[in-house]
């Protein structure tokens, strides 16, 4: 069958639609956020190819598997096993790396337990385990005639009289020893001083080198001096040469003992190879004083942040300080600095008198106080709920783990060497550094044959990495500070190399995050993937991916209930001609987003001198206040390393006290009018399902408040935390408020279902019972934000907020949608939504993480409008932005590069776009210069 047919689907917002999708080629879905893109793509294609899958199965291997339902959908043909590479799906576990993702360190592990060349990592000498046969083999090579003294050794630079083992020795029938260069008969008293180091060396033999039997003596003799000191033999000739011999990994000269050297050696997640300090993390997180504690609040008013409103720990500090004898009402600051000590570190081995009630009775007793950083290091590592976890990891700081300095590995894995380099230190190379070093890579002879297909292997997936503009990663860089965009190309580079065909592979907006530059690089590997037998189906919005697919389905025309229909499908030309197709508008040029006519100019500026940050090099930059500045380059060029790492934290530090670490700089100054600065970053909103736009933007207070108030909660007594999934009383018993059931299932991921008892509504019936207009707590939550604008028109304070979420193009969102159910790009402008429904003050600066990503055209349209009005204003906006209609649009342009990585970190082109498109040397500026030269052929933005 030559394509995929799908007939009546209706998951989500798609309104029965039928169509046919060619197979073996590039496909885009495009259309509005919120159009039914996804749910096309993911909620229908993949979710059916991957029941399919499932129902493949055997019997015995379904019985472990929960039934997956069928998308509602009539009937899809032509299907083919379907891989999802998306952003939401990608595994954060701080133990994976890009290495690990990409299987290149498992291929390094290999080639290092292969080839490498151990040393000991104490004394530097090269280690190689040799056979007798070696060892006999390399004293002859001496010549005949030589006389040589064959020692094992006992002790080697260690404390002790060792009366025990010379008494061993001399029962044994050895005649000599040699302590400390000096040799003794083992007959005479020797005395050793207990208190200095020794080395004991048992002279085993002295032999002269001849062939037949003075060889085989010497075989012999070499055989037990290695017996004796278990694996090491020290041979001397009269000439003052010296051999050390091993038959084992060990150091010759240490005797430090080496593990076989495999490649579970170099896996920082096995015990094998791991750390012993971090265990393979190459962090090491603890409870920072500074953060638990406000020391301008005395402890009764809740210095001790976490502890505040707690009648545990009010108890047990209460204990504390009438055993120490220190009012609780003094400013901790104030406080005398021994028990300041107290209070944060604990009593040390001094035990405390505590008490606590007990059915009427006060129950004294002793023991030692942890101090706040042990009681809540302690709460942290044993609480089990998540919510706790996340609420108490606002108390940690993370540092480089001090005994593995990062690398994760134990020492004798990083003193296996290759070229010079460790596992590690290729592991810290860009992507584009190691790829360099593989291709220099000069093996010979016996290391060649070993290593030739490996490293073929290595350097193919370091190239795909390459390609899909990955470049300036690190093989060492943790799965969780990826950004979404980065993960997906990670995973679609993955793919690349495994050389599958008659696949179906779904991907979300691959093109995030990259500059202009790599797009073409990112398209040609998608369409490599297609023409190796493979159906490509991609959900994008980038204009360069849409006019390079084969085949473009246009999904609209609005968002939420206003869309899920398909407005075209066919080539590029036939969706530009399309009536009613907002996409192909602005692909035509009928619809554009028009540069502003006038640029603001700035009010003053905010100077920051030296900055060194990462990449950075040593820099000088001007940020203008009271304009939209977008700061651009290419993916790893330094952007967020200054705007938020140095600008942002430095500025939070200084308004806010933050704790943040601060980017290396000389000096920031200029910024003393702004009393506000917010960065509008894409981190989740929630890390539990608990978490939602309503819980977040501040919605869901006032409308439970507006439920309580209603005469149903009056007469029942219900107040507002009636109805909070939170608390027990208003929430479903079964799931606890969750909606959801989990399954384990065993060899495969765990699966979350729909409570039964509540329908997935998280309340229990009696909560449900309470209505306003017709619609329950649970019916609310499940309305779209375009929905819930229109039913609450007459709420005013409830009204504002939702206009808000509109303005960001968010209006197909759900109020209740799971914050873990949430893309990046919407959970930044979430967060945009919240802040922007609170007061700004004029001189406020907004700093935004590429805020355009998941928008369609018209969507960036809306968000520039939000944008200019906030500078309008007089606040300052910072974008760190790819998408040139946003950029074009700015007052002022920094640009950085002029490439990722250790080729980046310096300022390339700064001014306004016009002056920046001018700029030789700069990427932003090639592609710069063409949007701002293509005149408009119909409505503009602005």
């Amino acid at each position: 069958m030559e394509s995929i047919k799908i007939t009546g689907a209706r998951e989500h917002n798609l309104q029965d639609v039928s169509l046919s999708i060619p197979r073996g080629k590039l496909v885009v879905i495009t259309g509005v956020s919120g159009s039914g893109k996804s749910s096309l793509a993911f909620d229908t294609i993949f979710a059916e190819g991957q029941r399919r899958y499932m129902e493949s199965l055997s019997a015995y291997a379904r019985q472990f598997v929960e039934k997956i339902d069928k998308p509602d959908v009539d009937s899809i043909e032509g299907l083919s096993p379907s891989i999802s590479v998306d952003q939401k799906t990608f595994q954060r576990n701080p133990r994976s790396t890009v290495g690990t993702i990409t299987e290149i360190y498992d291929f390094l592990r290999l080639l290092f337990a292969r080839i490498g060349k151990p040393f000991c990592y104490k004394c530097g000498v090269e280690i190689s385990a040799q056979s007798l046969d070696k060892m006999v083999e390399r004293l002859s090579s001496l010549g005949k005639g030589e006389k040589i003294s064959i020692f094992s050794p006992i002790v080697q630079g260690r404390k002790g009289e060792y009366r025990k083992e010379l008494e061993d020795l001399r029962s044994e029938g050895y005649l000599r020893v040699r302590i400390d260069g000096d040799i003794y008969d083992l007959d005479e008293e020797i005395n050793i001083n207990k208190n200095k180091k020794h080395t004991i060396e048992l002279l085993v033999d002295v032999a002269v080198i001849r062939s037949g039997a003075m060889a085989e003596r010497i075989r012999e003799s070499l055989q037990i001096a290695l017996k004796r000191s278990g694996g090491v033999a020290i041979v001397e000739t009269d000439k003052g040469e010296k051999f050390t011999f091993s038959d084992k990994f060990a150091c010759p000269e240490c005797g430090m003992s080496y593990p076989e050297i495999s490649p579970r050696l170099f896996s920082f997640n096995s015990p094998y190879g791991s750390c012993r300090q971090c265990h393979g993390i190459g962090t090491m997180s603890f409870c920072d004083p500074d953060l638990l504690i406000d020391t301008d609040l005395s402890i009764s008013e809740g210095a001790i942040i976490p502890w505040r409103n707690s009648s545990y720990f009010k108890q047990i500090i209460e204990n504390v300080s009438e055993y120490y004898k220190f009012d609780l009402n003094t400013v901790f600051k104030k406080l005398p600095s021994k028990i300041k000590k107290i209070v944060v570190h604990g009593s040390g081995d001094e035990e405390v008198m505590f008490y606590k009630e007990r059915k009427g009775r006060v129950l004294k007793y002793w023991e030692t106080y942890s101090g706040v950083l042990g009681i809540t290091s302690e709460w942290f590592r044993e609480t089990e709920s998540p919510e706790i976890r996340e609420k108490l990891s606002q108390y940690m700081r993370t540092t480089t783990c001090g005994e593995c300095d990062g690398s994760r590995l134990r020492n004798e894995a990083l003193s296996i060497l290759i070229e010079s380099n460790s596992i590690h230190n290729i592991a810290s190379m860009p992507v584009e550094n190691a790829l360099r070093f593989f291709e220099n890579l000069n093996l010979t002879g016996r290391d060649h044959e070993i290593g030739e297909r490996v490293i073929k292997e290595i350097k193919s997936r370091l190239r795909f990495l390459d390609d899909v503009g990955l470049s300036y990663l690190t093989l060492d860089r943790s799965a969780p500070t990826l950004s979404g965009g980065e993960a997906q190309r990670i995973r679609l580079a993955t793919q690349v190399g495994s050389k599958l065909t008659g696949i179906t592979y779904v991907l979300d907006e691959p093109t995030i995050g990259l500059h202009s530059r790599d797009n073409l690089r990112l398209i040609d590997t998608l369409k490599s993937l297609r023409d190796s037998g493979n159906s490509v189906i991609v959900v994008e919005h980038d204009e360069d991916t849409i006019r390079n697919a084969d085949f473009v389905v246009d999904i609209g025309p609005g968002a939420g209930e206003k869309g899920g229909i398909i407005v075209s499908t066919g080539g590029v030309e036939k969706l530009c001609r399309t009536e009613g197709s907002l996409t192909g508008g602005y692909l035509s040029g009928d619809l554009s987003i028009l540069a502003p006519k006038k640029r603001r100019k700035p009010k003053g500026s905010i100077s920051i001198k030296g900055a060194s940050e990462h990449n950075l090099k040593n820099i000088d930059v001007e940020v203008p206040l009271g304009v939209f500045t977008c700061v651009t380059g290419v993916s790893g060029s330094g952007k967020s390393t200054l705007v938020i790492d140095t600008l942002y934290n430095a500025l939070s530090h200084s308004l806010y006290r933050s704790k943040d670490p601060i980017g290396k700089h000389k000096k920031i100054s200029g910024y003393k009018e702004i009393d506000k600065i917010l960065n509008v970053e894409q981190s989740p909103i929630g890390r539990t399902p608990r978490s939602n736009p309503a819980t977040y933007t501040g919605l869901f207070s006032p409308l439970r408040d507006l439920f309580s108030m209603l005469p149903q909660s009056n007469a029942r007594g219900y107040k507002p935390g009636r109805f909070s999934f939170n608390v027990a009383e208003g929430r479903c018993s079964v799931c606890s408020g969750h909606g959801t059931e989990k399954i384990e299932m065993h060899f495969l991921p765990d699966v979350y279902v729909t409570c039964e008892r509540c329908g997935g509504s998280r309340y229990n019936s009696e909560t449900l019972e309470v209505k306003y207009n017709g619609k329950s707590i649970a019916d609310v939550l499940d309305m779209t934000v375009s929905e819930a604008h229109e039913f609450f028109r007459n709420v005013p304070h409830l009204k504002s907020k939702l206009e808000v979420l509109e303005a960001v193009g968010l209006e197909y969102i759900r109020l209740g949608q799971a914050a873990t159910t949430l893309s990046g790009g919407e959970a930044q402008r979430v967060k945009l939504s919240k802040e922007l429904s609170r007061r700004d003050t004029g001189n406020t600066i907004y700093i935004l993480d590429e805020p355009t990503i998941g928008l369609h055209f018209d969507d960036v349209r809306k968000l520039l409008i939000v944008i200019q009005e906030l500078a309008n204003k007089g606040n300052t906006v910072i974008v760190i932005e790819h998408n040139l209609d946003v950029i074009k649009c700015a007052d002022h342009i920094i640009d950085m590069g002029p490439e990722g990585g250790e080729a980046g970190g310096q300022i390339v082109a700064e001014g306004t776009p016009e002056k920046v498109s001018k700029v030789k040397g700069s990427y932003t500026a090639m592609f710069l210069k063409k949007v701002l030269s293509n005149k408009s052929k119909g409505k503009g933005s602005h």
